[in-house]
């Protein structure tokens, strides 16, 4: 029997190695399907983003994925059951399933839909940074894995930043030097988070040391905060509890918690699109940080939701079946009109 095309589009992206920095191939393979799918204007933009265009009006629906990927993944394998390989879940999964179910609805006198397939959402959100101010969206939809019966409302914020520490050389024996400074900083800090409560985490993602010499450390750290962080506090208990041993911290970026009440009309046009396929919706607070807390600053209304099981993210047996797959396209399919319809 075979795929029918809606699924074809997702397996021929994921077959395109697309991690960050490194998309064009998969953007312009992207870019050049759309126009099957109902998209007129279909173009790269000036940061390697896929944008899409339909309808002429002045109030503007966002529909924003990411087409970029972590490196590695699992072996693509593709059937009529299953499809598998690194961004079939995050988020390619989403992302494609958007670009159908968005160039099939009908658009309103007055309004316009525009699909971004954005770039770098794993690393520094280039794509989503590039697009924020060309647009001013009555609602904007993220397409992230939630299950094609879950719909988020909120995303935890993050701060990440360096531990570093250097000194012109010493003995080990009378001086552990910044190395090891480093490491009883970034443990405190773990410790600290630990004792924060529900919401809060820590992990290491980079650590660096060298002794010839002169001796150097730095330790790139990456903190999950809550809704109702205080971004002044944390960085000034950063500050100095690495300056209590001796080094120096360095905010890389501090992006914020964000959230939306589950009656926002994104999320109650998902809630009952979910009913509506026969399911019970699920109204979710994920635990990452995505395009959504990016974008948060354009004030619109807003939701998360896309096919796929999160728990596959970044993982090496990443995979989405067909059929939850569709189930995605079908809600969205009926969760759209009902979010222009009631703004």
């Amino acid at each position: 029997m075979g795929l029918p095309e809606s699924a074809r589009l997702l397996a021929d992206l994921v077959a395109v190695p697309s991690p960050t920095r490194h998309e064009a191939d998969a953007a312009r393979m992207l870019a050049d399907r759309l126009p099957r799918f109902g998209w007129s204007g279909s173009h790269l933009d000036g940061a390697g983003s896929v944008v899409a265009e339909r309808g002429t009006g002045d109030k503007e629906l966002v529909l924003l994925s990411h087409i970029d990927t972590v490196p590695g993944g699992p072996e693509v394998i593709i059937n009529e059951q299953v499809i598998q390989g690194r961004g079939s879940v995050d988020a390619k999964g989403p992302c494609c399933a958007m670009a159908v179910a968005g160039g099939a609805v009908p658009v309103p006198n007055g309004w316009r839909i525009t699909f971004i397939a954005a770039v770098g959402e794993e690393i520094d959100s280039k794509g989503a940074r590039f697009r924020m101010p060309l647009h001013s969206p009555e609602a904007c939809v993220i397409g992230e894995p939630t299950g094609s019966d879950g719909v988020a409302i909120s995303y935890r914020g993050r701060i990440l930043f360096d531990i570093k520490g250097e000194d012109e050389g010493a003995h080990r024996s009378g001086s552990p030097g910044p190395l090891t400074d480093s490491v009883m900083a970034a443990s405190s800090i773990i410790d600290i988070t630990r004792n924060m409560g529900k919401g809060w985490s820590v992990a290491i993602m980079e650590m660096e040391g060298h002794e010839a010499g002169k001796r150097s450390a730095t330790i790139t750290m990456d903190l999950r905060t809550p809704l109702g962080a205080d971004q002044e506090e944390l960085e000034l208990m950063i500050r100095e509890t690495a300056a209590a041993f001796g080094v120096r911290s360095e905010i890389i970026e501090y992006v914020p918690p964000y959230g939306v009440h589950k009656s926002d009309p994104v999320i109650r046009a998902f809630r009952n699109a979910i009913r509506d396929c026969g399911e019970t919706p699920r109204v979710l607070a994920k635990q990452g940080t995505c395009d959504f807390n990016v974008l948060s600053p354009w004030g619109c209304h807003m939701g998360a939701y896309g096919p796929g099981n999160s728990i596959y993210d970044h993982s090496s047996n990443e995979q989405i079946p067909v059929s939850e797959y569709l189930k995605g396209i079908e809600v969205l399919k009926l969760a759209l009109p009902r979010i222009m319809a009631s703004i």
